[in-house]
């Protein structure tokens, strides 16, 4: 069996989560890309290009918010590759609401998605790295959102408070099982669902598509908008041995944005 690392991808059809499949494929990771059945034309087509040595990635579609869907994903990568070392619970979604026009089933959508799927990845990667005995790193998706809300994404914000803290509890528990549990907080990237929030505030607000994306990137001192190989660097680093003494953190890495 070979004794590269094996490290899954939540939500790496498109945007980050590819990127980062890109990057921990150029760091030498086996790699297990998943997202939603829908997108698996998505993920076969990255997985054409991300082979390692006549090595392919293994495609392990998954639904985040049900657990037999996150355990049947995390089961098929230790069927595939014997081990799983690095578990980055990206997948995520967002939407433009005002509070007093929230519907209960939207707050619930983005809830399900972004807090309850990523408890359930990281729970299924911890449970798997301890029977494996030998620690390994969680990484989750959080946000500048989860350290400032703003106006009109109220419940996106609400979803990546509640990732950051979650990560913070996680990293705790499992300290002592050699697990580290850190999470990335990206700002104003560019992405499709960067656009598409794009498009529903400045409908909201009665603005130009594209309104918000420059309001946006005015706020950001290094002058220039994120893209998603920006995160995909430090995720590099979180899932490498150079981050091995931390655990409990939520990097923001943002241009500038917010400063802590």
């Amino acid at each position: 069996m070979s004794k590269r690392k094996v490290a899954i991808v939540t939500g790496a059809a498109g945007g980050i989560g590819q990127e980062i499949a890109r990057r921990l494929a150029d760091d030498g990771f086996h790699i297990v890309i998943s997202d939603t059945e829908g997108q698996r034309q998505a993920l076969n087509a990255l997985a054409d290009t991300l082979f390692q040595d006549s090595e392919p990635p293994h495609v392990a579609p998954a639904d985040v918010r049900y657990p037999a869907s996150v355990d049947s994903m995390v089961s098929s990568a230790v069927d595939r590759f014997g081990r799983v070392d690095v578990m980055v619970a990206n997948a995520g979604v967002v939407t433009a609401s005002p509070l007093l026009e929230l519907s209960v089933d939207e707050w619930d959508q983005v809830m399900a998605v972004n807090a309850r799927g990523t408890l359930l990845c990281y729970q299924a990667a911890a449970r798997q790295m301890i029977r494996q005995g030998k620690g390994g790193k969680i990484i989750g998706a959080a946000s500048v959102a989860a350290h400032q809300s703003s106006a009109l994404v109220g419940h996106y914000s609400a979803s990546k408070f509640a990732i950051r803290s979650l990560t913070q509890a996680a990293a705790l528990e499992w300290a002592r099982h050699g697990i580290t549990v850190n999470a990335y907080s990206p700002g104003l990237v560019d992405t499709a669902m960067w656009d598409a929030l794009d498009e529903q505030i400045t409908s909201l607000e009665g603005l130009e598509r594209g309104d918000a994306f420059k309001a946006g990137m005015s706020e950001i001192p290094l002058g220039r908008v994120q893209r998603p190989q920006d995160v995909a660097g430090m995720v590099s680093f979180l899932a490498s041995a150079d981050a091995d003494y931390m655990t409990g953190q939520a990097v923001v890495i943002d241009g500038g944005m917010l400063l802590g």
